[in-house]
């Protein structure tokens, strides 16, 4: 049996899902190259999303964001990820976050989820991102339009 034949049983079968991709970057997210990436011929559904830089918060203008992550970022993603995989009628995941600093409208975070059925994908996309600002190791510094600066989500 070749490769490529194996695959596909193994997408047929109902295998528990891949891990696209997780991971921590310091370029500028995809989210087409994401959601491209859990593309499935069993996904009735994908669902992709994308956390963007606002503009403001807590009634303070915003003029970017740093991220800083800690060493072990990508692990913890990668686990993150896999915590996902068991579960019915889903395909396949991706999540990316990015570091460094980022300016109103930047993709922070992307995450797609493709699944047999839009329920699942929905939740399973919603609580993947939940899960990720619960447990990923990146701090946010708020750069704010009077020049002053903010840590948040920090330890």
């Amino acid at each position: 049996m070749t490769a490529a034949a194996a695959t596909r049983l193994a997408r047929m079968s109902g295998s528990p899902a891949t891990v696209a991709v997780a991971a921590v970057r310091d370029q500028p997210l995809d989210a087409v190259r994401v959601a491209g990436l859990v593309s499935d011929e069993r996904a009735g559904a994908t669902v992709t999303f994308t956390g963007v830089v606002r503009n403001h918060d807590h009634g303070r203008a915003v003029t970017g964001i740093e991220y800083v992550g800690h060493p072990s970022a990508d692990a913890v993603i990668a686990e993150i990820a896999a915590e996902f995989t068991g579960r019915e009628g889903v395909h396949s995941i991706a999540v990316e976050h990015r570091i460094g600093t980022l300016a109103v409208g930047d993709l922070a975070l992307v995450a797609a989820v493709s699944a047999s059925h839009r329920a699942q994908a929905f939740s399973t996309c919603s609580e993947l991102v939940d899960r990720v600002k619960e447990k990923l190791p990146i701090w946010k510094r708020q750069l704010f339009t009077d020049g002053t600066a903010e840590w948040s989500n920090c330890p």
